[in-house]
């Protein structure tokens, strides 16, 4: 186990949502499960004027994000936590001289003997990030001489191939490679991680991670909620900008990755940018068209309640073109995948909430029970993200009585099966992971710049293409009717159930 230094995180944009949501609490999980060091503060910032005492009640004392978790602690037992949490007003704005900040780094820095050992996460538009680097180290907040230096960046990491150059640029000129941490937090969920340990541990399913033995891969992901209060945001993002291009991607650089020379983040993501840089680009707009298709959610009525379509929602242009469902079609232009399709679809307004990447087996080159109508029943393996976490795997067996008639049978593992298993939360172990210089799960400069170079020409078609058409599907189901002519033949995408062992689903709309 790695060794957690004494240390300071310094949290700028601290009022906003994403520190009382998501921050807090994960420190107070890492401090309940004794993770932290012995000697570790927060110091929150941002542009409120807020007092230690009034951020303690904010984003501690009374957060609903902690309420269910801090019922069951003693006073005295909250109290040591809140004590470790300060805050500083930066002023009107982030351009500001940080020699204020600095100082009161400093004493803190002294008074807790955090040994210089600082990290600056940036809860704050990307627009600030080369702001907030440049002022830091003006105020030489970035100095290695004592202690080391992390910077954490949040996405969206760039809107395009274009500004995520920038914004690499920006942060290099203050910060060197080693120190940024770009963070995703789909890469903290223990199902991301264990694909790497399903395909290298197991001599069951490396000797068939090819070609040779795999017909087609599909990765979805689904939610059943609109964009809610994100309208604004989203009309300017999209599915493919939101959830393709960062974390559907992260999740095919490992499945198609070859093995590190060993387990360290470097040797790790080496991989994972040669898997990317691999990824066949598309220009051609014959090939984006049968390749790609965009939807938009419409309104409908599902058990009786109304549901909004996407032009409706707040926030959202009348007339927006934007896509609420994206569906890819791609290939791999390497040894290991030649041929092999892989088909990504990621949606808002689906009847489950789910993440999974379906493996598709070859069926036998001999059929000797080819006449036992077994249709559509290739081997499977499903490793299920999100929810009901677990892997499930679909194989033929014979069913009791005469002659030879082959039925699927299921082999299932879930998570939570595990004795004693304490799972931690994606913003828990990727800052523990930022805590002890552990940057296998943030994403690299260049693994950024490869995953948008695929993306960018979709995009562009998408916008600028002739006869580009947005298809329209009622909220509830799975997406656009003709994005199962996507994939090849009469198979179809695997549409889940809410259970891991749910057969292919369907959603009455009434």
């Amino acid at each position: 186990m790695q060794k957690t230094n004494n240390q300071m995180l310094i949290i700028f944009g601290a009022s906003g949502d994403l520190t009382a949501r998501k921050l807090i609490p994960a420190i107070y999980s890492l401090y309940k499960g004794k993770h932290l060091p012995e000697n570790f503060v927060v110091l929150g910032t941002s542009r409120s004027a807020l007092t230690d005492g009034e951020f303690r009640k904010k984003v501690v004392q009374e957060s609903t994000y902690l309420s269910n978790k801090l019922e069951k602690e003693d006073s005295d037992f909250i109290n040591t936590f809140s004590e470790k949490i300060f805050y500083e007003d930066i002023g009107d704005n982030y351009e500001t001289n940080y020699g204020r900040l600095s100082a009161r780094i400093g004493d803190l820095n002294r008074k807790y003997e955090t040994n210089d050992n600082y990290i600056f996460y940036l809860s704050t538009p990307p627009s600030l990030y080369e702001i907030i680097a440049k002022n830091l180290c003006d105020a030489g907040l970035t100095n290695e001489d004592e202690g080391w230096k992390r910077i954490i960046v949040e996405k969206p990491f760039g809107y395009s191939l274009s500004t995520a150059k920038e914004l690499n640029t920006g942060l290099q000129k203050y910060f060197h490679e080693n120190q940024i941490y770009r963070i995703d937090h789909y890469l903290g969920k223990e199902t991301v991680q264990n694909l790497l340990v399903t395909r290298f541990a197991n001599s069951i399913f490396e000797p068939l991670w090819n070609r040779n033995a795999i017909h087609h891969i599909e990765i979805t992901n689904a939610e059943t909620v609109g964009v809610e209060k994100r309208g604004g945001y989203y009309d300017k993002s999209g599915a493919l900008r939101d959830m393709f291009q960062s974390h559907l991607l992260q999740i095919v650089s490992l499945i198609v990755m070859e093995p590190p020379i060993n387990s360290s983040a470097e040797e790790i993501r080496n991989e994972k940018v040669k898997a990317l840089k691999s990824l066949r680009i598309m220009t051609d707009e014959k090939i984006l068209s049968e390749n790609t298709i965009k939807g938009q959610y419409i309104a409908s009525k599902l058990n009786g309640e109304r549901l909004k379509g996407y032009r409706e929602e707040e926030g959202v242009d009348p007339n927006s073109k934007t896509e609420t469902f994206a569906a890819v079609k791609f290939f791999v232009d390497n040894w290991r995948w030649k041929d092999v399709p892989f088909y990504v679809r990621t949606a808002k307004r689906m009847p489950t909430k789910v993440t999974e990447v379906v493996i598709h087996f070859k069926t036998p080159h001999h059929q000797i029970f080819k006449d036992q109508n077994l249709g559509n029943k290739d081997n499977k393996l499903i490793i299920r993200i999100q929810p009901d976490e677990g892997i499930l795997i679909k194989f033929g067996v014979k069913v009791p009585g005469q002659g030879f008639k082959v039925e699927r049978a299921n082999l299932d593992f879930y998570y939570s099966s595990l004795a004693d298993s304490n799972i931690m939360q994606a913003y828990e172990r990727l800052l523990l992971d930022c805590m002890q210089g552990d940057a296998t799960l943030y994403a690299r400069a260049d693994e950024v710049e490869a995953a948008w170079a695929f993306v960018d020409p979709i995009l562009d078609y998408w916008e600028n293409g002739k006869e580009v058409k947005t298809y329209g599907y009622s909220a509830g189901v799975w997406g656009p009717k003709n994005s199962d002519d996507l994939i090849e033949g009469s198979l179809g995408w695997r549409n889940p159930g809410e259970q891991l062992i749910d057969d292919d689903g369907f959603c009455e709309i009434c």
